[in-house]
């Protein structure tokens, strides 16, 4: 992180979810990501309730104290929820009661409000799935993708064996196929090209800035890892890291790019 705890617990944020593009089983994990980059002060969940598809979230409601906002669709195909949710976002901006907004939705209708908060010097905080346009996510100050909120399971390695070879139920064995992660080291040579100072080394904070910067959906739990020094550590091949204790007992990593 490479704002200050303080700053961060001083920012009074508005979470505004569109309750029909939105998940009520990762509510739980939606709050806590958001608290990270500030107090949440306004909890508001639109949709029309009158219908079956918004059944899922009304025990949710109650237990983390979520207030539901009624929005009626009154014409086949239009997505009235959209309108509200806008609606009160621009009151709110004005209101001073809230210095930032999480939009928990995939929708690229969201990408002009975006925009027009952060215009305003407010800090957006995005949440939805990997299926969201980009304009949407490149709106945001940070996005995060529910995918990357879901627990994954761990699967055991199956024993490769070779042809021919058979196990004791004299059936062959065969290798599960893993997913494939996507490759971080282009973004993450050009964020070090940006934070990298006179003496060849990025102090690993200012990377991170700079990694949401080039792209607000950056997480490094999408390539496999908790965080981003784990991250880091995990290309060793290209990164040399050097870890900088202070008289506090504190650590500052700095980051390096191999020759």
């Amino acid at each position: 992180m490479f704002e200050s705890s303080r700053q961060i617990g001083n920012r009074r944020m508005a979470i505004l979810i569109d309750g029909d593009n939105a998940q009520p089983s990762l509510i739980e994990k939606i709050l806590s990501e958001s608290s990270k980059y500030g107090t949440t002060t306004v909890r508001r969940n639109y949709g029309d309730w009158t219908t079956s598809n918004m059944g899922g979230w009304k025990d949710t409601l109650q237990t983390y104290a979520i207030q539901p906002i009624q929005q009626f669709r009154y014409t086949i195909g239009k997505n009235a929820t959209d309108s509200a949710m806008i609606i009160d976002a621009m009151d709110l901006l004005y209101s001073g009661t809230v210095d930032a907004f999480c939009l928990v939705s995939s929708d690229s209708d969201y990408t002009r409000l975006a925009t027009r908060i952060r215009e305003k010097g407010f800090f957006v905080m995005g949440i939805g799935q990997k299926k969201t346009p980009r304009a949407f996510v490149n709106a945001c100050d940070v996005f995060v993708y529910t995918e990357n909120l879901i627990p994954k399971k761990v699967e055991k390695k199956r024993i490769t064996r070779k042809k021919g070879a058979s196990t004791a139920k004299g059936q062959e064995q065969e290798q599960e196929p893993e997913q494939q992660l996507p490759d971080p080291t282009k973004l993450l040579k050009q964020a070090f090209d940006n934070a990298v100072q006179e003496d060849g080394w990025a102090f690993l904070g200012t990377l991170g800035h700079h990694l949401r910067q080039l792209d607000p959906g950056f997480d490094a739990r999408t390539y496999g890892f908790s965080q981003l020094s784990s991250l880091i550590r995990g290309y060793s091949k290209l990164f040399e890291i050097r870890e900088v204790k202070s008289e506090d007992g504190n650590s500052s990593i700095y980051v390096k790019v191999k020759e």
